[in-house]
């Protein structure tokens, strides 16, 4: 392995390992701002997976909701509690649904590709509106109490043992996703970026390659959807809204396609910043984080983690 690479891995390692051992120096409200930050890092991962391919998305939300409320109806229906099956239920519902539009996705590009997505993602928020007896229209579903491998949790310990999971589910999931991106068919992704006629002529697949990278992106939002419904303890038709895949398009932007870290730097600080904002002016923090976005595409067009690229080429000199 080259001395550089080697490096790296022992940085994240490093990162990791501070990361889980944290919470001891941290308020329970950091923890909880960490792990949603954490959570919805999962779905911008999925955004960034897509631009890969130059595929840019309107409703990606609609995979968030369907992760959410595929664990919060396991809750109230089905009685189920533990916090693994419910996220294992959340990613398998993601991944069906995916699996299933996609097929009908991946034949379009561009403006048609955004639209169709976010077609159906109002789709979605309408009948999770209208079905009140299943449910809950706008009051949503609320998420008792789960277990954690047969322990209860609740208030700290809930805050706690969610910090810890999402931590190690999100270095599990963005290893994946680099490994994917390093694949012939992650590679792919990027030679249809480039010039998607070319890779037709070659004899590859197009479709085949958008459609397993869309299944893929759909499972990320659906246990980034999971990850939310267990750490909030409610869940509302809003998760599918327009407003939310917005959301996830503005912090891929924020954080930079150029690493699948990106997606966590960007997140983690739209969270800080939105939160602080609200604080500090309730009425004016969307202000705020439009000022920062448009600051970032000024001076910083390949998102905050370009940033470390122009650390690393100073410190090489």
């Amino acid at each position: 392995m080259p001395v550089r690479t080697r490096t790296a891995v022992l940085v994240l390692l490093g990162a990791l390992v501070l990361l889980v051992g944290v919470p001891l120096l941290l308020s329970g409200w950091i923890l909880f701002l960490l792990t949603v930050a954490g959570a919805k890092a999962l779905a911008v991962l999925g955004i960034v997976l897509l631009l890969r391919g130059k595929l840019l998305t309107f409703g990606h939300a609609l995979y968030y909701a369907v992760g959410a409320y595929a664990a919060g109806m396991a809750v109230k229906y089905l009685g189920v509690h533990e916090v693994l099956v419910l996220l294992a239920l959340a990613l398998a519902a993601g991944v069906a649904t995916s699996a299933l539009l996609g097929l009908l996705v991946a034949r379009y590009r561009a403006v048609y590709f955004a639209l169709l997505n976010l077609a159906f993602s109002m789709v979605l928020y309408g009948m999770l509106l209208k079905l009140y007896a299943i449910t809950g229209g706008t009051d949503g579903l609320g998420i008792a109490e789960p277990t954690l491998a047969s322990f209860r949790l609740g208030g700290s310990s809930l805050r706690l043992a969610m910090y810890e999971l999402t931590v190690v589910l999100v270095a599990l999931l963005v290893y994946f996703t680099y490994r994917f991106f390093m694949s012939p068919t992650g590679y792919t992704l990027r030679a249809i970026k480039d010039n998607e006629v070319r890779v037709e002529y070659m004899g590859v697949s197009v479709w085949r390659a958008i459609y397993v990278s869309y299944v893929i992106a759909g499972g990320l939002a659906a246990v980034a959807g999971g990850l939310i419904a267990v750490s909030v303890g409610h869940i509302t038709p809003d998760l599918a809204f327009w407003s939310q895949s917005g959301e996830f398009v503005f912090v891929a932007v924020l954080g930079g396609t150029g690493s699948v870290l990106a997606p966590v730097v960007g997140s983690v600080l739209f969270e800080f910043v939105r939160n602080y904002a609200f604080e500090l002016s309730p009425y004016t923090w969307q202000m705020t984080l439009g000022i920062i976005l448009l600051l970032i595409i000024f001076f910083l067009p390949g998102g905050v983690w370009s940033l470390t690229a122009l650390v690393l080429r100073r410190g090489g000199r």
